[in-house]
């Protein structure tokens, strides 16, 4: 409900058609569709008790859960470029982010995910499964299905520490230049009240990336010989389920604008005096 509000209120209020908001209409879609690959599937194994997943629903969950991953990652990297832009390059902002290099921005992150989505779910689906076939997961977890393979996984083990190399560490390192740039240029701000909103703005986005990228780092870069299937199925709901329902509240209770247009669409908007 919080991420279809938050694409709702972007798409109703145009004082909020700015690239920094369709950005944030993105990562909220990403994040909505993320909890509808992982969730319902998980509450009717729960509900109905019957836990199984035919092998084409599991291609599915995987392409559909690592491409948004994979988006979602990129999709980080280019708010927080868009937060340098915002502050350290303000009267250069319509250019170097005008809604066509926005737009740019958002495919490209849909469409990046889309194919390591593509290339894992092709792989983890041409391995052959023995044994018991039962997944230690809530759902159809990449490295959780390695696990059951008769065949030899490791040339594949090797390509996701690639992935993640490029899905991860990648956008890390342009947030963290980003926002190094961002706070040196905050601290030397004049304005107490410039340095509290730039603040406001930013440790919102920091908060969604360490709680994101930390737990995906987590699962996705650790060898599989020091994996416990407990201590990973907490780590995965923390970054498909928790993460993704709670950055709506995170960006929406430090934001004015999306407060403003929540009372404007509730017809609750007091007139300015």
């Amino acid at each position: 409900m919080g991420n279809s509000t938050m694409v709702l209120l972007i798409y109703l209020d145009a004082q909020l058609h700015t690239p920094m908001y369709i950005l944030l209409s993105q990562l909220s879609l990403m994040d909505l569709m993320l909890i509808c690959t992982t969730v319902p599937q998980m509450a009717f194994n729960f509900l109905s008790g019957n836990k199984s997943i035919s092998m084409a629903g599991c291609g599915c969950q995987i392409f559909f859960y690592v491409s948004l991953l994979g988006a979602e990652c990129f999709l980080l990297a280019s708010m927080a470029y868009d937060r340098y832009v915002a502050i350290c390059h303000p009267l250069r902002y319509p250019i170097l982010m005008s809604h066509k290099i926005c737009g740019l921005m958002a495919a490209s992150s849909w469409i990046l995910g889309s194919l390591d989505g593509i290339i894992e779910a092709a792989a983890a689906l041409s391995f052959s499964y023995c044994g018991a076939r039962e997944i230690p997961h809530f759902f159809c977890d990449v490295p959780a299905l390695l696990t059951l393979s008769c065949s030899d996984t490791l040339t594949f083990e090797k390509m996701i520490f690639f992935c993640c190399v490029i899905m991860l560490i990648f956008p890390v390192t342009i947030i963290i230049a980003s926002y190094t740039r961002v706070i040196l240029a905050v601290i030397r701000m004049s304005s107490a009240e410039s340095r509290h909103k730039a603040f406001a703005t930013c440790s919102s986005h920091l908060v969604v990336v360490g709680m994101y990228y930390g737990a995906a780092m987590f699962i996705y870069m650790r060898p599989s010989s020091g994996r416990s299937p407990n201590q990973d199925k907490m780590v995965s709901a923390f970054y498909t389920i928790l993460t993704p329902m709670l950055n709506p509240l995170i960006y929406s209770l430090r934001n004015r604008e999306v407060a403003r247009a929540f009372l404007k669409v509730l017809g609750m908007e007091k007139a300015e005096v």
